[in-house]
């Protein structure tokens, strides 16, 4: 399994959020460039680049920073939050990211989600973001009433090979990983799954690498001092 570090990014500062809440903001380093290196120094094999402004406006506002980070570092770097039409999707690759990620348009607008796949093929992750196993979108601001399990199964239908998926009351608090999810989607489907929200310890990482994910996302544990990354990559063989 592999673990990536997050770096959340708003207002040009990395952030960490509290289930999704704007309002409930910390921000652990003014500088996410000089947090790339950190990560990847520390033996980050991939970092997951949040667009935090992004995500709320619909368009990528921090693109060129993200940009700067996917070239100044020796790892890969994928990266969400505001793409919202072909166009951006392939200014966004061709940036040099190793995968984007669609989050409200690919609820949104399915035509957009198949062309998206015919575009970018496997660099493509599709970021379903649930509360209470219902989708939310729009930065997180928005809830539906699009069951998340019924979405991930949309999502194989139309040729996604891996998702995010981040219970959004687990982001952020502590509170460990909604394991149960975890193993009902690896049973239930064909596509690639990382892990979002609430991983706060080895022993997390240990049970997600047995629930058959591909990937574990970790943020807060990080920048807090909770999990060191070398410990985190570690346990995840």
């Amino acid at each position: 399994m592999e673990v990536i570090p997050a770096i959340d990014i708003r207002d040009g500062r990395c952030v960490r959020l509290e289930q999704g809440d704007y309002a409930r903001e910390t921000v652990f380093d003014n500088d996410p460039l000089f947090v790339a290196h950190r990560w990847a120094s520390e033996g980050a094999q991939r970092i997951h680049v949040v667009d935090l402004d992004g995500a709320r406006e619909g368009w990528p506002v921090n693109l060129a920073l993200v940009r700067r980070i996917a070239e100044s570092v020796d790892c890969h770097v994928q990266t969400g939050g505001g793409i919202r039409d072909l166009e951006t999707l392939r200014s966004t690759l061709d940036a040099g990211l190793s995968r984007v990620v669609l989050g409200t348009a690919a609820v949104k607008d399915p035509a957009l989600l198949r062309e998206a796949v015919a575009v970018a093929g496997d660099r493509l992750v599709v970021s379903v973001d649930a509360r209470d196993g219902f989708v939310s979108i729009e930065g997180w601001t928005e809830a539906t009433t699009v069951d998340a399990r019924a979405l991930i199964e949309r999502l194989a239908n139309a040729g996604v090979t891996r998702i995010v998926y981040t219970d959004i009351m687990r982001d952020g608090v502590r509170q460990g990983p909604n394991f149960e999810m975890y193993e009902r989607l690896t049973s239930d489907t064909s596509i690639a799954v990382i892990a979002a929200g609430g991983i706060t310890t080895t022993e997390d990482i240990h049970h997600l690498a047995s629930c058959g994910v591909e990937g574990a996302i970790i943020g807060r544990a990080l920048y807090d001092g909770t999990i060191q990354l070398r410990e985190a990559v570690a346990a995840a063989r």
